[in-house]
This record gives C-alpha cells, structure tokens and sequence, in this order.
C-alpha cells in the first residue's frame, strides 16, 4: 500500500468519526435547542415579570405585598379525596364533549355600529356595539387556552371567523390575566392589525406591554376606576375571582367592566363567583340593558371561584339586568359537568326567575337597538335550543 492510499483512508476515516461525533452532538444538542425554545415560549406567554407586577399592585389599596385579593371570605369547599379527583375525572371524560359538530354562524358586523348589539364568539369572547361603538371583549383564537402548545384546555369548535373581520374594533376590554381570557398571539395580532386601544385592569398592562404592545395603547385602571374612550366611559368594578398566569396566584387585578354610552350601558361580568358585590353593583351603576355573565366552569371543590348558573341568573336580576348573554361555556373544557349544562341549567333558572336570556349561536349577532322593555327584549333574543348533546 502507497504512502498516498495510506494518507488518503487515514482521511476518509477521521471524516467518519467527525460524522459521527457531528451526528452524536446533533442527537444531543437538537432536543436541547427545541427544550429550550419551549421554554421561552412559555415564559414569553406567561408575560410581564414578577418584579413590575409587585411595583404596580404596590400601587394599589387592593394589594398587600404585592398580592391582590377579595373582599369576602372564602366559601366552604368540597374536601377533595382520591376517590372524589378519580370519580370527577371519570365523569368528565365524553360527558363534557358535544355530541355533534358545534354549529356557528358567520358573523355579520355591520359597516356602522349599532346603538346596541352583541355577537357571541364563544367562551368569554363577545363583540359589543355600544352606541356606534365597536368594543372586542376578552378575544382568545388560539387553539389551546395554556401558555404551552398543544397542551391543556382545546377549542370544542374553531374561531367564528377570521380575526381580521373584526379589524375596525375601538376597544379590546379585558377582564384579567387567565389563559382563557388573555391570549398573547390574539392580542398581538390586534395590536398589529387595529388602532384599538387596550383596557384592563391594573397590572395586565403590564404583559401586554411586555409583548411589545405600546405603551401608549394601553390603559389599566383598578376597581372604581373609570376611563373615557372612544366616546364610552368604562368603569372597572370589583368582582370575586382569582388571578395570575404562572406559579403565583394573584400579582394583577381581575374586574367586571360596566361599558357605558350616551344611551346604552352594559356590565360585562368576565369571571366571578357568588358575591354581594353584584347587588352593590346595581345599586351604584345599574340598571343595565345587557349583562354577559359566566356560567360555566363551576365545581364544589371551587364555590367561590366560578358562579353556577343559577348564582349567574340570581347576579344578573341583582345587577338590574334587562336582557343576559351567558359566556363561559361551550368553547373550552374547563370544568367537570356536561359540556351543555350551564345552558341548560341557565335557561331553566331564567324562566324561574323570569329573567330574559339570550341564546345566540357562537358568532350570531343580536341586536338590541330599540329595547326599551322586557317584552321588547323577549322579542328580541335568540332562545331556541341550537347545541347539541353531550357525546
């Protein structure tokens, strides 16, 4: 063998290690790299850091020490057991799915605004018209409500229709920092597509503008607090939930809104459990011609958390409701009861309370321009059955 074949195979096999050891590093470095992109993610969703939400809720009567909390006690709660989480678990599984397709309907926003109108998205999502005023409440069109991809609660139905239909909002109002509510590629996407200004409670501002949202664009006020915009005046009330979007609980404001024109007012109720602050609240600022109220999500093991339907229908008499949209169903799996029962049960506490309930289809527009009475508004609402049963 020449010296030159010698040479040439002593090259062609350290080439062969160097591949290997490339490829070895590769099998190694790739799930690393991919770990760690994950995990920016997650923490680029989970928002603004610790250290700007202490300085904000400093700021604020309703925190101590950086905590934000409410004003009434805790309920009793269910005492969890194994066999309680196993036998809750079991009961969730199909129960909580629909049977059948969700059906929507396309949203119709007109060229002008309405004096008074809402268009359900689904969940917690609605479009407002409030006295030629467009006003885009808790907008989620992720697919999944968790800062991780493909992981936790899943849509049971795609999003209306694209975001950009509703490129000409005024406002997006939001009610809290909850995954379910606050959704970081929606709100980044409005801010790159509208002019709309962004209103939420003291410190969710704080993540919006940590995502680079101007800070301009973004108003934040704490319970009592009152904003004008957009010709409307939005006055943040206090409400009974939690906060927080990653281990701690609690460093931002959670609020219901009352969004108020010169001829219309309505209370947007986001998240809440039982409280008397609904009857205080219709007492200082009712009566209101349309309340969107949560009724889905509830459980014994957190009573004070989530109202159940009938505590949402009792909230919306208390508030001098005229007519009630009720949110937080339907969209996403995040209690343990049948996916159709808070609308069920809702409508059954409706007509036992004698309280007028609208029943739209996600993305189906009801128009409320001109209600003046309770029979105009029983004229006026959707109410027949359109969801399908539990799987």
């Amino acid at each position: 063998m020449s010296r030159t074949t010698r040479a040439l195979r002593t090259t062609r096999a350290v080439r062969a290690v160097r591949a290997v050891r490339a490829v070895r590093a590769a099998a190694v470095t790739a799930p690393l790299i991919g770990l760690a992109g994950l995990g920016l993610h997650v923490r680029r969703n989970m928002g603004a850091r610790s250290g700007e939400l202490r300085r904000l809720a400093a700021t604020s009567p309703n925190a101590v020490d950086g905590v934000f909390a409410n004003t009434e006690p805790g309920l009793p709660r269910a005492k969890a057991s194994l066999r309680m989480l196993v036998n809750l678990v079991r009961s969730r599984a199909g129960r909580n799915l629909p049977g059948d397709r969700v059906p929507l309907a396309e949203p119709r926003v007109p060229t002008v605004p309405g004096g008074l109108a809402v268009t359900w998205l689904g969940h917690a999502g609605a479009l407002l018209e409030v006295d030629g005023r467009r006003v885009l409440v808790d907008p989620v069109w992720s697919e999944y409500a968790t800062p991780v991809p493909f992981v936790g609660p899943r849509r049971l139905h795609p999003p209306v229709a694209p975001l950009t239909v509703f490129s000409d909002t005024d406002l997006v109002l939001l009610s809290h920092d909850h995954y379910d509510h606050l959704d970081r590629p929606t709100v980044l996407r409005l801010a790159r597509d509208t002019s709309a200004v962004f209103v939420c409670p003291l410190g969710v501002g704080a993540h919006l503008r940590s995502w680079g949202i101007a800070g301009h664009r973004v108003v934040e006020r704490d319970w009592d607090g009152v904003v004008h915009v957009a010709g409307l005046t939005l006055t943040c009330l206090e409400t009974r939930h939690f906060s927080g979007r990653g281990l701690r609980r609690n460093t931002t404001q959670w609020a219901a809104w009352k969004v108020a024109g010169p001829d219309h007012t309505v209370y947007v109720g986001g998240d809440t459990g039982p409280s008397r602050v609904h009857a205080r609240t219709g007492a200082e600022h009712g009566p209101f011609d349309l309340t969107l109220l949560p009724v889905g999500a509830y459980a014994e093991l957190w009573p004070d958390i989530h109202a159940d339907p009938e505590q949402a229908v009792a909230a919306h008499g208390a508030l001098g409701g005229r007519v009630m949209l009720p949110i937080h169903w339907g969209t996403f799996n995040l209690g343990f009861h049948p996916w159709d029962e808070p609308v069920e049960r809702a409508r059954k506490a409706a007509a036992d309370q004698d309280a007028v309930l609208a029943l739209p289809r996600p993305g189906q527009r009801v128009d409320l321009t001109g209600v003046r009475t309770i029979d105009d508004a029983r004229a006026a609402v959707p109410t027949e059955p359109w969801w399908p049963g539990p799987r």
